[in-house]
């Protein structure tokens, strides 16, 4: 037995005593109709974009569905709907329904529950996550929506958006899930998600574990088999249970001794010990993540900008991705993808580590040496790991930076208010390099948890919306990625990689470049691997 196994078998004694504790089956007990998936950390809401984070995101994808969806290749495919329809000039997209989709509750979908749902979305007071890309703060507003018979629902624009769907459909969104009335208390808070999707919401036991539940009147689409977020999403197993296991340690052992199935999100270095283990496999695709340090670009310090080019310049990035990604990953600086069709030539050219000149700048800046609080956290070990090098490399400048490690909770709120100097962190797939930039780029003072405010990107940014012409969309996306590298608001490392490691008895897992788990279509093949 290799050292690394006996390591993660020591663990399992107390992951045993764990799930005892929670009232779960233990680890060895054979359970043919459950998947058992470890997560890092409890979900914060059930509620589609709102209150959300990476967690609240994956599970919320099984319960509720939109009106399109991301396929595998990161298009753009019907989900709820069956036919999208966009009008000459742009302004009107006509979305025709499927015919008998069910609720969770036994109603059928109707254009009504639609229009109420994307209503509710857009009310400020729901705080839903990706208001600001529909009401007009972004590229286009939605002036109306209209429901012409019970299986048609008309969206209204006031000009048009290249992107509209495609922003539709992020998970960090919700994927826009419709959902019925009934998932509001009486006072008209949320309650439950009562969806459309393959699960069901079932017990939810925080801190400990989430349970989903097949939804048997699931009404799936025609396709022959899952498709990313769209296709058949029926599901083949009754349950599935997401247990929470904070330590990665604690997570693997449970992995190893068959208390967790599936473990959507391991590091390079665990995966290349747990595919040595018979029993296991590990799965990999590379995703659309930026991962990188951001600036608060209004602190008294950090406001100048000779002192952010000079960590950027300060950094060794091919040495720190090695590290990071395990050699799975290369460096990158810009905000496009590096698998993204548009990035090419100009996006390639970053930054070029130059101690010198680093120092030059902290010099003329009027440096002293004064601490620069770097916010981490250990839930997601790159974070961590992303501001210990940071810190180490920026010592050969003469920069003092300070960790604080908070919790990742804490470290959100932190982002969504911009209360930080300065902060290690990753952004979610956006699978169009206009969305990244989205992502990032904004008015502070309308969207505190914007990164980098200069309103001639932003203009930019709303052209690359705009503009459906490859040749052109280049050339703005270009000269954003130019300006971004001159402005220096944050200074992005790399894109990621996703790795999962999983049972060899679970048959048509796939991870895939959104990063996120997808249970339907997922069955068990033999309990007694």
């Amino acid at each position: 037995m290799n050292s690394y196994v006996k390591k993660a078998l020591s663990c399992s004694v107390s992951i045993s005593f764990s799930m005892i504790a929670l009232g779960l089956p233990a680890a060895h007990a054979a359970d043919l109709q459950t998947i058992k998936v470890g997560i890092n950390g409890d979900i914060r809401s059930t509620e589609p974009g709102v209150n959300r984070e990476e967690n609240s995101d994956a599970l919320v994808m099984h319960l509720v569905e939109g009106l399109v969806a991301y396929r595998e290749d990161a298009s753009i495919g019907p989900m709820l709907a069956q036919k999208v329809d966009v009008s000459a000039d742009g302004l009107s997209y006509t979305f025709t329904l499927r015919d008998g989709v069910k609720f969770q509750n036994g109603k059928t979908l109707k254009s009504a529950d639609v229009k109420w749902t994307w209503q509710r979305y857009l009310d400020p007071k729901t705080q839903w996550r990706c208001l600001s890309d529909f009401d007009g703060r972004g590229i286009a507003k939605i002036l109306g929506i209209d429901t012409p018979s019970p299986n048609t629902v008309v969206f209204r624009l006031d000009q048009p958006n290249s992107l509209f769907t495609a922003s539709m459909a992020r998970a960090d969104c919700g994927g826009s899930g419709i959902y019925h009335a009934d998932s509001l208390a009486a006072d008209g808070s949320w309650k439950a998600p009562i969806g459309t999707g393959p699960f069901t919401l079932g017990d939810w036991k925080r801190g400990q574990y989430i349970e989903l539940d097949r939804f048997k009147d699931y009404t799936p689409r025609s396709e022959a088999g899952p498709d990313g977020y769209t296709g058949n999403k029926l599901a083949k197993v009754d349950k599935v249970r997401f247990l929470i296991v904070p330590d990665n340690a604690s997570a693997k052992a449970a992995l190893l001794s068959r208390g967790i199935d599936l473990l959507p999100d391991v590091t390079g270095t665990d995966a290349a010990e747990l595919q040595r283990v018979a029993g296991l496999k590990v799965q990999t695709s590379q995703v659309m993540t930026i991962n990188g340090l951001l600036f608060q670009t209004r602190d008294p310090l950090l406001k100048d900008v000779r002192i952010r080019r000079a960590l950027a310049l300060a950094l060794d990035y091919t040495q720190m991705v090695a590290v990071l990604s395990n050699g799975l990953s290369k460096a990158n600086n810009s905000a496009i993808p590096n698998t993204s069709p548009y990035y090419k030539q100009v996006a390639s050219q970053g930054y070029k580590p130059n101690i010198d000149e680093a120092r030059r700048l902290l010099r003329e800046a009027g440096y002293k040496g004064q601490p620069i609080k770097m916010i981490v956290n250990k839930r997601y070990p790159q974070m961590f790991d992303m501001g210990v090098l940071s810190q180490a490399m920026a010592e050969s400048i003469g920069m003092k930076i300070e960790l604080e490690t908070l919790e990742w909770g804490t470290q959100l709120e932190r982002y969504q208010s911009g209360n930080y100097q300065t902060m290690a962190f990753s952004y979610s797939p956006r699978f169009d390099a206009a969305l990244s930039f989205e992502s990032i780029l904004g008015d502070k003072a309308k969207e505190t948890r914007k990164v980098w405010d200069n309103p001639a990107a932003v203009t930019l940014m709303r052209q690359a919306m705009q503009e459906s012409d490859p040749a052109k969309r280049q050339a703005i996306l270009d000269q954003l990625h130019t300006m971004m590298i001159e402005d220096v608001p944050m200074i992005v490392l790399y894109n990621g990689t996703n790795i999962a490691a999983l049972r060899d008895r679970l048959d048509g897992y796939r991870s895939w470049p959104i990063a996120k788990p997808r249970l339907w279509g997922v069955s068990i093949a033999d309990a007694s691997k």
